[in-house]
């Protein structure tokens, strides 16, 4: 027969995050600090919005972009958080997820043989989107010693000719970096001056443990340039809802909703009134989560100090990104071996690109109590690691 497979998506290798989470699931008590799921309900309110809305009877298909509703608490909520101002009608798209905005948004802005810089260690989805959409993804290996931002120097080094778009994953799932106002205008020099653009993905921005997020869409000669994608599975502990946002130039926009149409119709509707909720009274539980990841990132911090693992301190997400180059094994070696022994599930760090490789992701989206037993079991592992 003949061969009926892409030969791009075979070679597209599975999600190592995924694997991990499997693999955990069918042993019985463990500890899974592996996937970025807030342990937290979504709030009362923002359920009880979802229920009436199916109450009454709100289970249509709405506009491709979304309820205009919605699209107008979202303009609100950039404009009082970062004073942005979009244009609900042609420059705000509610999508699936953020990640539905990342595929969508690459689709629409590369040509076949364009250049996609990636900045890694980083999410898993960007370098299949890229190749997917016919672009050739141009990685950038962030480093520990610059606390995983990427650097104006770096970013000049890896523009060619042939470069379209940087995507620009801060607050960072791995590593909990990210980039302040100093960083983010000296990248948007580089911008303005090699005229690329930018996807801008800003789903951890609530998750900030130092000053407030500043988005690049903000800085001088940038929302035009710019991508900037959300939405609400991180902030509102909404994974499940699956609900996220782009915002940007109409001329892209009116592009990605093209896409958007013809795959999908429209994001779900039960979520989207639940969302109008989160936007418009969710600060406070925002705030609260915050501030309980807050707490854990600081005993996580602590814990690996005493252990004398090396790791940065991050100040976004809710991940932790610890050294574990001492053993002389690979992270998915390690890994493995900590999930057989001790029944805790980490991620590798080689799963979120090659730069990782001799890391490990611990997301503290998990109880105090189950993070306290995790570093407890740890430190035993490591202890037996250093005698052998």
């Amino acid at each position: 027969m003949r061969n009926p497979l892409s030969d791009v998506c075979v070679a597209i290798k599975p999600s190592g995050i995924r694997k991990f989470f499997d693999i955990a699931s069918e042993m019985k008590d463990v500890i899974s600090l592996g996937v970025g799921e807030p342990d937290f309900d979504t709030p009362q309110h923002i359920r009880d919005a979802g229920i009436y809305s199916l109450e009454k009877g709100r289970t249509f298909y709405t506009s491709n972009s979304g309820l205009k509703e919605l699209r107008t608490e979202i303009g609100n909520y950039l404009n009082r958080k970062f004073g942005l101002e979009y244009d609900g009608e042609d420059e705000i798209l509610v999508t699936v997820g953020g990640s539905e905005a990342i595929d969508i948004a690459i689709r629409a802005m590369v040509n076949p043989g364009d250049e996609v810089i990636i900045p890694q260690p980083c999410f898993v989805s960007y370098e299949p989107c890229a190749l997917m959409a016919g672009a050739k993804p141009v990685v950038i290996e962030l480093k520990a010693e610059d606390e995983f931002r990427l650097t104006a120097k770096q970013l000049r080094e890896a523009i060619t000719d042939r470069t379209k778009l940087l995507v620009l994953p801060f607050p960072n799932n791995p590593t909990g970096a990210i980039m302040e106002r100093a960083d983010l205008e000296a990248i948007a020099e580089v911008i303005r001056e090699k005229d690329i653009y930018v996807l801008s993905d800003e789903i951890y921005s609530e998750l900030t443990y130092k000053g407030k997020h500043v988005t690049i869409a903000s800085l001088p000669g940038m929302r035009d340039r710019t991508i900037l994608i959300n939405g609400f599975s991180k902030a509102y502990a909404m994974t499940g809802w699956r609900l996220g946002y782009a915002c940007g130039p109409r001329t892209i926009l009116v592009q990605m909703r093209k896409l958007h149409q013809f795959a999908i119709m429209c994001a779900p509707t039960t979520s989207q009134y639940a969302a109008v909720e989160a936007l418009r009274n969710g600060d406070e539980d925002v705030e609260q989560m915050c501030t309980s990841y807050n707490q854990r990132r600081r005993f996580l911090v602590n814990a690996f100090r005493e252990m004398g693992l090396e790791c940065f301190e991050p100040y976004g997400a809710f991940y932790i990104f610890p050294c574990i180059k001492e053993f002389n094994m690979t992270s998915e070696e390690f890994a493995t071996r900590f999930l057989e022994e001790e029944k805790v599930a980490l991620v590798p760090g080689s799963a979120f690109g090659d730069c990782g490789e001799g890391y490990l992701r611990v997301s503290y989206a998990s109880s105090m109590e189950n993070l306290k037993i995790s570093m407890a079991r740890l430190k035993h592992f490591i202890t037996r690691l250093r005698a052998q």
